[in-house]
C-alpha cells in the first residue's frame, strides 16, 4: 500500500519539513504529499506568504478548512479533527510520518481515522544525496563557518600571553566564552545565525569532543575551535574545526596534531565512490594506536580516537550518513574529522567538509591549517 508523507513540524526546527517545502516558518504547520502532489495547510498568519514562498503544489487556509468542518455549529473543533477532515479530503488515510512525530498528536489523529506509520529511518532517503543548489548552499554556509574561523584566529593572534600563561585580548583575560561572542559576531555579519554552541575548548577540556570551553584559555596549550553556524538564509549549516596553540607547541602536541592530520588525509585518500567508511574508520584508528594513540579506557576516561571520523551535513549539522555507516556515493556531502583525545596533553581536531565526486572527495573548505599563530 502506498502511503501518503504527512509532517506537522515547524520547518525552523524540522529538517524534513524545510526540505518538503522551502518554506521557512518558526510555528508548526501541516505539509501532505499525497498523489504525487505536495500540499500544505497554514495559519492565517502565513497562508499569504506560504503561496508566495513554498515550494508545493497547494496551500490551503486553516481557517477555510475548519470553518468547512465546523459548519453552523459554534464550538470550534480540536486542532487533530481539522487536520483529520483535510487529510481526509485529499484521499489520506494512511500516512508516514517522521519518527520524532508528537505522540499525543498521533493519538488523537488515529483516533479521527487517520492510520500513522512512522518512517523505518530517514523521511527522505533521497537527502542523503546533494543537488547542485544544495552543494551551492552548503558552500555558502561553509564560508559563514571559515568567516567565524577567521576572526578567531584573529583574536588568538592578537591576544599576549601573560605572566601567569593565561591570554590577555585587550585589557581582559581572554575566556572561552569571550572568544565565542567573537566568533558568533563574525558568523551573524557574514550571514549565519548565533546559536551559541560554537566550541572553543583550550587545554584539558579539548578532551571533551563536544566540551563548549569556558573559563580562561591559555599560551602554549592546544585549543580545539569548532563551528557549525546555520546560514540564515537557506537553513543549510557549515561546519570546521582547527585546532591551534597560541605561543609555541611542544614537541609531543606537534606529533599529536601532525598524526592527526595525516589521518585526515588518510581517509580522504580513501573516500572512493563504492567504498565504505567503516573500513576507513577502523584503519584510521589502527594508525593512530601505531603512533603511539590507542583508543581505550584509561583511569576510568576514554582517550585516542573515540568518535565517528564524519557525518552527513545539510539542512541538519549531523545527518545521514555517518562516516562509519556510509558507502560512498556521487553527491553526499560528508564532514572528514578525525581527532585524537590525550588527558594531560590535549586533544586534536581536523574538520574539513567534502562532496564525494567521481574522481574522489572535493573540499568545500579551503580554511589554512595552522599549528602556531
Amino acid at each position: 500500500m502506498q502511503r501518503s508523507k504527512l509532517i506537522i513540524a515547524p520547518s525552523e526546527v524540522s529538517a524534513d519539513q524545510l526540505y518538503a517545502t522551502g518554506f521557512r516558518a518558526p510555528d508548526p504547520f501541516v505539509f501532505l504529499e499525497s498523489g504525487g502532489r505536495r500540499l500544505l495547510l497554514l495559519s492565517d498568519l502565513e497562508v499569504d506568504r506560504g503561496r508566495r514562498e513554498a515550494a508545493v503544489d497547494r496551500v490551503d487556509a486553516y481557517a477555510d478548512a475548519e470553518r468547512e468542518l465546523r459548519g453552523k455549529k459554534s464550538k470550534r473543533p480540536a486542532f487533530a479533527r481539522v487536520v483529520a477532515a483535510w487529510l481526509l479530503a485529499n484521499g489520506a488515510r494512511h500516512v508516514l510520518v517522521p519518527e520524532d512525530f508528537p505522540f499525543a498528536l498521533a493519538r488523537r489523529l488515529r483516533k479521527e481515522g487517520i492510520r500513522l506509520k512512522p518512517a523505518n529511518g530517514p523521511l527522505f532517503p533521497e537527502r542523503e544525496i546533494k543537488s547542485p543548489a544544495e552543494i551551492r548552499s552548503l558552500r555558502a554556509a561553509v564560508r559563514i563557518a571559515e568567516a567565524g574561523m577567521a576572526r578567531a584566529m584573529e583574536v588568538l593572534k592578537s591576544a599576549a600571553p601573560r605572566r601567569d600563561g593565561r591570554l590577555a585580548f585587550g585589557r581582559r583575560v581572554l575566556t572561552s566564552e569571550a572568544l565565542r561572542v567573537e566568533i558568533e559576531a563574525a558568523v551573524v555579519r557574514a550571514g549565519g545565525e548565533a546559536r551559541g554552541d560554537t566550541i572553543a575548548a583550550g587545554g584539558g577540556q579539548a578532551c571533551d569532543p563536544h566540551g563548549r570551553g569556558s573559563g580562561p584559555l591559555r599560551a602554549n596549550e592546544l585549543i580545539i575551535v569548532d563551528i557549525f553556524p546555520r546560514d540564515a538564509r537557506t537553513g543549510y549549516f557549515g561546519d570546521i574545526t582547527r585546532t591551534v596553540v597560541r605561543g609555541s607547541a611542544t614537541d609531543a602536541q606537534r606529533k599529536l596534531w601532525e598524526t592527526c592530520l595525516a589521518g585526515q588525509v588518510l581517509a580522504l585518500k580513501k573516500m572512493r565512490v563504492g567504498a565504505s567508511g567503516e573500513p576507513i574508520h577502523e584503519e584510521i584508528k589502527a594508525f593512530f594506536a601505531s603512533e603511539g594513540y590507542p583508543t581505550e579506557i584509561r583511569d576510568g576516561r576514554w582517550q585516542g580516537f573515540f568518535h565517528g571520523t564524519g557525518h552527513g551535513l545539510g539542512l541538519e549539522v549531523h545527518e545521514s550518513p555517518r562516516f562509519a555507516a556510509a558507502k560512498f556515493a556521487p553527491g553526499q556531502v560528508i564532514t572528514v574529522e578525525p581527532g585524537i583525545y590525550i588527558p594531560g596533553l590535549g586533544g586534536v581536531r581536523h574538520e574539513d567538509v567534502a562532496v564525494i565526486t567521481a574522481r574522489g572527495p572535493k573540499l568545500l573548505t579551503c580554511a589554512p591549517k595552522p599549528l602556531e599563530i
